[in-house]
């Protein structure tokens, strides 16, 4: 190829001579050979001590989690073994070895107190599904006014509620203790239920604050044009987005309430009226042997609820804490 019958110039020709015999570039993948990966540009050719690296990196990682998981789920494992053991056999053998199995356990758990223990299972599940309703319909209101409304003394309000959630409830339960009191509410359900529709948990309103704030208000100010005020905005338009909001509620509602010890002791004093952690606080007795293999079947029953509203509800929970906040 000569230089005259460039174009360009003797440059471009030689260039172009240069590119033409030479098809595989420095640098750069040829026709043949393909397009690099990504991954390929980034490890070093020929260096197999760096891929060794990495794998060891990441076995390390997965032993360290799979260790902690097993430390984590140790007692509860043990306990689901120790619902099989005899009671005097349950503190001798801390392992999870089980020789001899006794499944009436679970039978002489259920009858073991004055009721049987699917009256305590119901009544925690009064009381479960009174505090759900009562939080979600007052902590979606209150969050809506404070997402959406303009009142007067509302950034106070606002920051009171937030102090709330640094209030422990022993500093507060004395007083209700007293209020519920004098108002004859002592040995019923109503203080466990009633305080939940005054949208008292300032967490489940914050959190709904934070989603419908995520929440374009061009959607608020289409419905207004179209003539809806503030009660059908929030009934059609904001409610039905706040899915993974009320769905993360529910769970939250669901295990704390269920696993709410301090509160129903206090509250809850006649055996007709237990709950299960109240009922299962009942077989513990200072005075006379306590039949442990019953309590800890019974303790097994009382977990499966927790386990399934975990699992139906995993997906709506972590969408809903992941979606909280964005705008």
């Amino acid at each position: 190829m000569t230089t005259e019958a460039a174009p360009h110039g003797p440059t471009t020709a030689l260039r172009t001579s240069a590119t033409a015999e030479s098809p595989a570039v420095v640098g750069r993948p040829s026709a043949r050979s393909g397009p690099v990966s990504p991954r390929r540009r980034l490890l070093p050719q020929g260096d197999p001590t760096f891929t060794a690296r990495g794998r060891l990196r990441s076995l390390g990682k997965h032993a360290i989690l799979i260790v902690t998981a097993i430390v984590m789920i140790y007692p509860l494992l043990w306990m689901a073994v120790s619902s099989f053991r005899p009671s005097d056999d349950v503190f001798r053998a801390p392992g999870l070895r089980l020789t001899e199995a006794h499944p009436e356990n679970y039978a002489n758990g259920w009858n073991a107190l004055t009721s049987p223990f699917g009256t305590y299972l119901l009544n925690s599940t009064i009381v479960v599904l009174g505090a759900i309703v009562g939080n979600l319909v007052s902590c979606s209101m209150t969050a809506y006014a404070f997402a959406r409304l303009e009142f007067s003394g509302k950034k106070w309000m606002f920051g009171a509620m937030l102090i709330t959630i640094m209030l422990p409830i022993h500093v507060i339960i004395v007083p209700q203790y007293i209020l519920f009191t004098q108002i004859g509410w002592i040995n019923t359900f109503a203080p466990l239920i009633v305080p939940k529709l005054l949208a008292t948990d300032a967490f489940f309103v914050f959190l709904m604050v934070q989603f419908i704030r995520g929440i374009p208000r061009e959607l608020d100010e289409a419905a207004r044009i179209d003539g809806a005020g503030h009660p059908r905005i929030f009934l059609r338009v904001i409610l039905p987005l706040m899915t993974p909001a009320l769905a993360t509620t529910t769970i939250f509602t669901f295990i704390w309430t269920w696993s709410d010890f301090f509160s129903q002791l206090i509250y809850l004093t006649s055996p007709d009226v237990f709950t299960v952690p109240v009922a299962l606080r009942a077989f513990v007795d200072a005075q006379s042997s306590t039949d442990w293999g019953a309590m800890f079947a019974m303790s097994v029953v009382s977990l499966l609820p927790v386990f399934i509203a975990f699992l139906v509800g995993q997906r709506f929970l972590v969408k809903g804490i992941a979606t909280t906040g964005i705008k």
